[in-house]
């Protein structure tokens, strides 16, 4: 890791075409090292669960090209690498687990190493399910669901309403749950934690903990893909 950490940083002081190109390949032993531990990952988080297991490199990690088009921010490449593995690949719009390897300047996206479990920008009807299998059973969800995942873990409340929807009560318990649009639970690591040996392993034993909130999720998401169909 220590080598892909440190293109990466090299990448951010210099993100401009003719600095990449020149490196290109530099880059390309990074992505080698990058795509080797994706498989690593993949093959260790698939051992808890079987929805990943099938899941290639190609099916889970990104292109270090930005699309600049919509954005205010014009430099041309990404400075992190990613990998999503969820059931049915990166767009198959599942929850799922991501990992992602920042530079480790900064506290937040994109910058820090960050885990999450989860998936952004849901479907509105798996979202309307969601916020009512978790109202109306929140003994369990809280208990057996959030209480599985490890204490490190926190909700992303990013995106959320600013006001709790007017069909649920704004002081119940589950209230900020019913504000999130995007249902996932997310973690930083420092250059420690990325180094150290083992970092598929120690990496998975934490997704580990949050499988029952991505099997919870991804009981609604299922239910809206198969009455679409």
């Amino acid at each position: 890791m220590e080598e892909i950490l440190q293109f990466l940083r090299d990448l951010e002081q210099n993100n401009n075409r003719d600095w990449f190109n020149a490196n290109k390949q530099r880059y390309r032993h990074a992505q080698q090292l990058w795509n080797a531990f994706c498989e690593e990952l993949i093959a260790e988080v698939g051992r808890f669960d079987a929805a990943i297991a099938p899941l290639t490199v190609a099916n889970c990690t990104y292109r270090i090209y930005r699309d600049t088009r919509f954005s205010a921010d014009k430099t041309p490449y990404k400075t992190h690498f990613g990998v999503f593995m969820c059931p049915g690949g990166k767009k198959s719009m599942h929850a799922g687990y991501y990992f992602h390897l920042g530079t480790g300047t900064g506290e937040s996206y994109p910058h820090a190493h960050m885990l999450a479990a989860g998936n952004y920008c849901y479907d509105p009807k798996a979202i309307k399910i969601l916020r009512e299998d978790i109202s109306d059973d929140w003994d369990n969800f809280s208990r057996n669901v959030l209480g599985a995942a490890h204490s490190c873990f926190t909700a992303d409340m990013e995106g959320a309403l600013k006001r709790v929807p007017r069909e649920y009560p704004a002081d119940a318990p589950y209230a900020d749950w019913m504000r999130m649009r995007n249902f996932c639970l997310v973690t930083n690591v420092d250059d420690d934690f990325v180094l150290a040996p083992d970092l598929a392993r120690r990496v998975a034993a934490l997704f580990s903990t949050t499988a029952p909130f991505t099997s919870f999720v991804n009981r609604a998401v299922d239910y809206v893909l198969e009455d679409q169909r």
